[in-house]
Parts: C-alpha cells; sequence; structure tokens
C-alpha cells in the first residue's frame, strides 16, 4: 500500500493533523470490533498529541495501549516512555490500568523482558509462534539517525524477522523494541515527525535507493496503511519535491 505523505504548516498543525487521523483509526476499529489496540512511541514530538487525546471523548475501557519501544530504565525514570504517556494523557482518563500494556523493564536482563513482553501480546492478541498480531494503530517517530523505535542503524535488532519484541541498543544502553515484521503487521503506522534536523535523514528514508541498515525507518513497510506527518521545517525539501 502506497505511503500517504503531508506536509503540515507547523509544529500545532502536525499534532492537530496527527490527533484527527489518529481518532479517525481508533474509531473506525471501534465500529468495526467494539474495542482498538495502538502501540506509543516516546520522545518529545508526540507529547502534545497524549496531552490533545486526554481531551477527547472515547470508551476508554475499549481502548488497548502498548508501547513501540521503551529505553530499559525503571518505570518511574524520567526517560521512561510509559511514564511520560501516563502524566500526559493516561492518567487523566479513566482507563481501566488492565488496558495499559507497558514494556517490563524492571529486570536485570533485557532478552528475557523482551520474551516476557513478547508472551503477554500472544496472550492477549491469541497468536501462535510464527504469527504476527495486527494493531490498529503504531505510532512512530524518526531518529536524526534514520532510526525509529529502537531500530538503530547497524544493529542486531534489524535482523530479527522471527520475533515480536526484540532487544535495541544506542551507545551501549539496551531498549526494548517492537520489530520490524511486528510494525509491518498494523492495520495503520504514523509517522510523526517535526524539525529540521530531520530533514538529512528523511531524504535518504524517501529515496528510490538507499541503504535500509544505514537509514531503518526504510524498513517500515506495512500491509495496512502508512501515513508519514511532516512539519514544514521536517518536510521542506520533501514539499518541495512534491
Amino acid at each position: 500500500m502506497p505511503k500517504i505523505v503531508e506536509v503540515l504548516p507547523d509544529k500545532e498543525s502536525l499534532i492537530q493533523r496527527s490527533l484527527t487521523l489518529v481518532m479517525e483509526k481508533l474509531q473506525a476499529a471501534l465500529d468495526a470490533r467494539g474495542h482498538c489496540t495502538i502501540a506509543l512511541s516516546g520522545g518529545s514530538t508526540p507529547k502534545p498529541l497524549y496531552e490533545q487525546l486526554a481531551t477527547q471523548s472515547l470508551p476508554w475501557d475499549k481502548v488497548q495501549v502498548f508501547w513501540g519501544d521503551e529505553r530499559y530504565v525503571p518505570a518511574d525514570h524520567a526517560d521512561n516512555n510509559a511514564r511520560m504517556a501516563r502524566q500526559a494523557w493516561l492518567d487523566l482518563v479513566p482507563m481501566p490500568p488492565a488496558n495499559i500494556h507497558p514494556m517490563p523493564t524492571d529486570g536485570a536482563d533485557p532478552a528475557a523482558d523482551a520474551q516476557r513482553y513478547e508472551g503477554h501480546l500472544r496472550e492477549f492478541f491469541h497468536t501462535q509462534p510464527g504469527e504476527f498480531p495486527t494493531l490498529d494503530v503504531v505510532l512512530l517517530g524518526i531518529g536524526d539517525d534514520g532510526h525509529t523505535a529502537s531500530l538503530f542503524p547497524h544493529t542486531q535488532a534489524l535482523q530479527v524477522c522471527d520475533r515480536l519484541i526484540t532487544v535495541g541498543e544506542k551507545d551501549g544502553q539496551p531498549r526494548l523494541t517492537f520489530t520490524v515484521p511486528l510494525i509491518n503487521q498494523a492495520a495503520c503506522v504514523v509517522f510523526i515527525v517535526s524539525d529540521a534536523s530531520k530533514r538529512p535523514a528523511l531524504t535518504q528514508v524517501f529515496a528510490p535507493i538507499a541503504d535500509n541498515e544505514s537509514y531503518p525507518s526504510r524498513l517500515i513497510q506495512p500491509q495496512g496503511e502508512l501515513y508519514w506527518l511532516l512539519d514544514a521545517a521536517a518536510g521542506l525539501e520533501l514539499n518541495q519535491k512534491g
């Protein structure tokens, strides 16, 4: 399915468009099945989106929240993605605690915790080994180096195709992350990208030919829909070409 690229005038417009799109996809899943699933991203860009989601009216008991990646730090650590999402959104709406599925980072063994979260996903989605569950929405960002989730350039995590969760690594620090095939099984993947610093990586990610190992975001080619939502600072060159 071809990717849909939208360049918004500024960061505020980017967040509003992201909010509209996410609400549309969640509501469609709710209408179709009575419940919906979303995987969140970390970093600073989606925080205002989460703050906006906290003001929306949804049947929160029907929404199941996961994370596409997590730094291997305690749940109360300032760098913890789940902590940020709880403070900005999840703690502010009547969502049952059982509907929130943070990655376990409280052990001393990232590989074991990755396996534990994979087991949790398989149990929740009722999938067998070799099967990949389909999340309704997966939110992603992109780093200045072209990484997404915790799939960093030239790391072993990029090669993992038989697991749902693996261990990513940046500067010697482990992280838990969705694998490429799990992300690509999603019904809808939404990249939310802000800031001029992303332009060099985006040029490579959108190039007809480039190195996937060097720019892992190129590997995200879901069987469902793929949206790239960019503010003008990030999407300047792409907008000019378009």
